[in-house]
């Protein structure tokens, strides 16, 4: 039977009624993901801010989902200034060390009103034995 599974974690929601991520099986999308700071709320004004609290949220996303950073497929960036695209390497390399070990990536511009400077989402194939679990 196939199954599906809302997965939230602390210090991020969504304004609309979806979820953070969801899972069916062992495939984990996440809906958009910002570079919202989890205590505050609020998103940092500096793109590297942005991006270091955005790389959290995909990694805590992916852990409440039973996984790694390894079951990670592909990551999809929306980025306001596509020629910065070099700002998001500093934080794919600490997540993704090993050059011959990384996922998918695409990057295109961030069109739209307001104040973040990056989004993303992320394909993940769940192959950590640990169950759905969310930290909320």
């Amino acid at each position: 039977m196939t199954w599906r599974r809302s997965i939230e974690i602390d210090g991020f929601k969504h304004s609309n009624p979806i979820p953070g991520a969801s899972i069916v099986g062992n495939l984990m999308m996440s809906s958009i993901i910002a570079g919202r700071d989890p205590k505050t709320g609020k998103l940092p004004e500096t793109l590297d801010g942005q991006l270091a609290c955005l790389f959290a949220h995909v990694r805590a996303f992916v852990e409440a989902a039973g996984g790694t950073t390894n079951d990670i497929v592909k990551i999809n960036f929306w980025l306001r200034a596509p020629h910065k695209r070099d700002a998001i390497n500093a934080e794919w390399v600490k997540m993704f060390p090993h050059a011959q070990s990384r996922p998918a990536r695409h990057t295109q511009g961030l069109a739209g009103e307001g104040d973040a400077l990056v989004q993303c989402d992320v394909t993940a194939v769940i192959t950590a034995s640990a169950p759905v679990t969310s930290t909320k």
